[in-house]
């Protein structure tokens, strides 16, 4: 698969194609329907399937400070694109002259001049240009001039909502990681790089890495959690151990902080400071608590690593 920084990264000579326009995050099961759509299209028409996303989130841009958490970062995006039988990702830098561009500027600029788009796929709720003008009929009457065709796909429900970024945020803030694994299609997966704490988990028998955060993440509700460390993602070195997440404040020792501290099961001989790690979110094993003990704390630790074997055996 190729990936694109910018427009002006596509090949020279780029054939005709069927693009499909979104910021994806999450690449939940709402998504992967229109992705596997236009999929579906390229293979009946002999054409390759492009992914036209973003970044950073156009909110950010359009309404400074609104960044929302994101579902997954951008390389965990473009694999997981990779993955649905898409052949090349233009992830287009979303810059205050991006969002200037009308519709017309859009359609002409990005999906006929540089894509050679014969048929664009959308969700049927998507809109574009310049203070979201543009909607799926005006794509579609473009289109009619540009030549390309328009596919508006209709959102699709699941058994708490419809399949939507916003809806899965609300399951991971609320510590619902188990039901936002059948929105995404997998479990949640938080990153960051580790580094140096306070030691304390060491001193307790559980080290722990504690991991720095990507920008903008949508982190799980405070509590114990059942997950796979993930070493060197996205490479061909990708290493995955069983761990026990513990994300909150750590009121036990009247912490402030809000962390996210990982131990992988029967390790303290790993070295961690300075790697990027991914962290699958299986299960919530329950809330972070403060005990009358610090004895009565470690015991618990050990149940809860026993529960987290449970899990994911």
């Amino acid at each position: 698969m190729q990936r694109w920084q910018e427009l002006e990264d596509v090949p020279t000579g780029w054939p005709r194609s069927v693009v499909t326009i979104g910021v994806f995050d999450g690449v939940h099961r709402g998504h992967r329907i229109t992705i596997g759509r236009a999929v579906e299209h390229a293979q009946r028409l002999g054409v390759p399937a492009v992914v036209i996303t973003f970044d950073p989130h156009p909110t950010e841009v359009v309404r400074p400070g609104t960044h929302p958490p994101m579902l997954c970062t951008l390389d965990h995006r473009v694999e997981l694109l990779g993955s649905l039988g898409i052949e090349a990702v233009c992830v287009l830098p979303f810059t205050r002259e991006l969002a200037a561009k009308t519709p017309e500027q859009f359609a002409h600029d990005v999906l006929a001049d540089r894509l050679h788009a014969v048929q664009v796929v959308v969700g049927e709720n998507f809109r574009f240009g310049n203070r979201a003008a543009g909607d799926t009929q005006t794509l579609a009457e473009l289109g009619a001039t540009l030549g390309f065709e328009v596919d508006p796909v209709p959102l699709v429900a699941g058994t708490g909502g419809v399949w939507s970024s916003t809806y899965t945020r609300a399951l991971i803030a609320a510590g619902d990681v188990e039901q936002a694994a059948v929105s995404l299609g997998r479990p949640h997966r938080v990153e960051g790089v580790v580094v140096h704490g306070n030691k304390r988990g060491r001193e307790l028998g559980f080290p722990t890495a504690n991991i720095a955060t990507t920008p903008h993440p949508a982190i799980p509700a405070d509590g114990i959690y059942a997950a796979w460390v993930v070493r060197h993602p996205y490479t061909p070195l990708e290493q995955r151990m069983p761990a026990a997440l513990s994300i909150g404040t750590n009121p036990q020792f009247d912490g402030v902080e809000r962390r996210v501290e990982a131990y992988v099961l029967d390790r303290d001989d790993l070295d961690l400071y300075g790697e990027h790690l991914a962290v699958d979110v299986v299960a919530r094993v329950r809330p972070t608590l403060k005990f009358t003990t610090v004895e009565a704390l470690v015991a618990q630790m050990h149940e809860d690593v026993a529960e987290i074997r449970d899990h994911l055996r």
